[in-house]
C-alpha cells in the first residue's frame, strides 16, 4: 500500500477525527479510504445514468433475437479474453 500526505486545516482534521470516533473507523486513514471509494461509487453511477439516457435518447428500441444474444455474448467473451490474456 502507497502512503500519501495530505496537508488539512485544523477544522477539516478535527472534523475527521470525529467521523473516525462516531463512524467506527479504525484510523483516520481508513475514514478517507472509504470517503475516497465512495466517490468512485458516486461517479460510477452517475455515469452509468448518463449512459442510460443516452440510450433512452437514441430512437426508438429495436426487438433483439436469440441470435443477437449469442453475438453480443461472444463479443463480451472475446473482450475479456484479450484483457484478460
Amino acid at each position: 500500500m502507497t502512503t500519501m500526505n495530505v496537508s488539512l486545516p485544523d477544522t477539516l482534521r478535527d472534523y475527521i477525527e470525529q467521523q473516525v470516533k462516531i463512524g467506527g473507523y479504525g484510523s483516520s486513514s481508513e475514514y478517507i479510504r472509504d470517503l475516497i471509494r465512495q466517490d468512485q461509487k458516486r461517479k460510477a453511477q452517475e455515469h452509468l445514468q448518463t449512459l442510460l439516457l443516452e440510450g433512452l435518447d437514441s430512437g426508438e428500441a429495436l426487438p433483439m433475437s436469440d441470435r443477437d444474444w449469442t453475438e453480443i455474448r461472444q463479443a463480451v467473451q472475446e473482450k475479456l479474453q484479450q484483457q484478460h490474456g
